[in-house]
Formats: C-alpha cells, sequence, structure tokens
C-alpha cells in the first residue's frame, strides 16, 4: 500500500509516533554521535524539526478536544502557550522545554548536545499522553 493512503488512516497519536520515529531515525543513521555531540547538524537540524512538528500534531488535536467546534489552528507558538494557559499548565510548561530544545536549539541553532535533543524528543513523548 503506497504510503500517502497509509497515513490516511492513521490518528493524530499515531502520526505524530511516525514523525517521532523519523526523527530518531535521521538521528540515529545520518547525524553520527561523538562524546554527547552529533556530527553533521544538517540532520540535527531536520531531526528537530521533524519531531517538533509531532509536537504540533499533538498540541492541535489536544486543542480541538478541549475546544470542540471552537478549535481553530494556532497560527504562533504564542497562540498556542496562551490556549494551553486556559486548559493545562502542566502541558504548557511542557511545549515550552520542547521549543526551547527542539526548535530553537536543534532546528534553529543547530545544537550538537545529543542530551538537549533527547530531551526535547523524550518531552514530546510525554505530550502524546495528553491526546
Amino acid at each position: 500500500m503506497p504510503h500517502s493512503a497509509q497515513n490516511t488512516a492513521l490518528t493524530p497519536a499515531q502520526e505524530a509516533e511516525r514523525y517521532l520515529e523519523n526523527a530518531r531515525q535521521i538521528l540515529s543513521e545520518k547525524a553520527g554521535k561523538k562524546d554527547g555531540l552529533y556530527k553533521d547538524i544538517k540532520y540535527v537540524k531536520m531531526a528537530s524539526g521533524t519531531a517538533y512538528s509531532a509536537a504540533l500534531l499533538i498540541l492541535d488535536e489536544y486543542l480541538r478536544q478541549r475546544e470542540g467546534i471552537h478549535f481553530t489552528k494556532p497560527k504562533s507558538i504564542e497562540d498556542y502557550m496562551i490556549r494551553l494557559t486556559k486548559h493545562d499548565k502542566k502541558l504548557l510548561r511542557i511545549l515550552a522545554n520542547v521549543y526551547d530544545d527542539l526548535h530553537l536549539a536543534g532546528y534553529y541553532h543547530g545544537t550538537r548536545s545529543v542530551d538537549t535533543i533527547q530531551n526535547g524528543m523524550s518531552r514530546v513523548r510525554q505530550m502524546l499522553t495528553y491526546i
């Protein structure tokens, strides 16, 4: 079965899991790791963006469940944070860490720190429990 046909049947949680698995695979197969640092920043950025996208998929589903027919897709990280303030402050704190670790440090700045990226990915897995 083609990948696109298969993806239509996935739940938001399954799709987020797929993104996380893709990110893990990019890191393990292409980024290279030595002494707690990744060797190839290009692949760290790619994996970080993919894992961060999983977080946004999770948040969209979480907000859709909470807001029902009033749900509209947030347009910025600030919008996500404001809306989470109304629903779950623990999830808001997790998002703040994911944003810092994966979006800013990993994707935007291209950190080489294995710990930073792994912490971010671990927090995205935590977010999965919310949907």
